[in-house]
């Protein structure tokens, strides 16, 4: 059996894949489907679900709520994903260099990823941001630099682990070079670890990026972010609940589709992997 094959029979990843796929594309064609998301009419607030040019009703100045949710996903995909390419290339990276130097390197690395680990991420997220600057822009650097901490510590210790393997000491005894041995032999082996915690930090990215904006430390306005729709309909909760729901549901879906399909990656790769996962999901 191909890894085709064995991918169509994981169900985790194929039902990821399918709400993954449905999520791309509300984000690239529901703009042009539903209009702009920034046109207002006080006369027409908070319409609910199912008004005729209003599938999912309208915010409290007379927004479409599908073309906002629409952009929205937009905006979270781009931080996500922006967010999870520095995370794991810093995160790899630095995580690779202190597990197979080791001595001082590994003992100032794991010094401060220990400490800014020791505090919550959203919390170091916030006043990261705050202290940056409020926009996409520090949003993206702040969260990924947390996450690069991250991925780093998990990445140390699977070098570390590999670095013991029989197959490293025996390229070591024959005189390789450590670039060598660090890109033919470690980092195959560190990328199946890396590949899964980047679907599982692409989601815990959809969520701080939500609860940035959520506090107004994200995107500004007009520009539609999730986040900052739960909190604008938060206010009018009792009038319309659709204007908190709607992108509160998006941001349930969008986060369940990569876990999943996370969660398929690592069964589908190597079922060890869960070990990795599970300890970088727990601390």
């Amino acid at each position: 059996m191909n890894l085709f094959q064995r991918a169509l029979k994981n169900k985790q990843l194929v039902v990821g894949s399918v709400l993954g796929l449905v999520v791309l594309a509300l984000g690239a064609f529901g703009p042009l489907i539903f209009g702009a998301y920034d046109t207002q009419d006080l006369l027409l607030g908070h319409k609910p679900v199912g008004t005729p040019g209003f599938p999912f009703g309208t915010d409290a100045l007379g927004r479409d709520l599908a073309a906002r949710a629409t952009y929205g996903i937009r905006i979270s995909l781009f931080v996500a994903v922006s967010v999870t390419a520095i995370a794991v290339v810093l995160g790899t990276t630095i995580g690779l260099i202190a597990g197979y130097v080791k001595g001082a390197v590994d003992t100032v690395t794991s010094w401060i990823v220990d400490f800014v680990w020791g505090f919550p991420l959203i919390l170091v997220a916030v006043l990261a941001a705050a202290s940056i600057g409020s926009g996409l822009v520090p949003v993206i650097l702040a969260v990924g630099l947390v996450n690069t901490v991250a991925i780093a510590r998990v990445v140390r210790g699977e070098v570390l682990g590999i670095s013991e393997r029989e197959f490293v000491v025996a390229a070591k005894a024959g005189g390789y070079s450590s670039v060598r041995i660090v890109f033919r032999h470690i980092v195959p082996n560190v990328i199946p670890v890396a590949l899964v915690l980047s679907s599982y930090y692409v989601a815990v990215s959809i969520i701080a990026e939500a609860s940035l904006s959520f506090v107004g430390l994200g995107a500004q306005p007009p520009l539609p972010s999730l986040g900052q729709m739960v909190s604008d309909g938060r206010n009018f909760i009792r009038l319309n609940h659709w204007e908190a729901t709607i992108p509160g549901a998006v941001i349930f879906v969008m986060v369940l589709s990569v876990s999943l399909i996370g969660d398929g990656l690592r069964d589908l790769l190597d079922p060890r992997l869960r070990t990795a996962v599970e300890r970088a999901s727990a601390t």
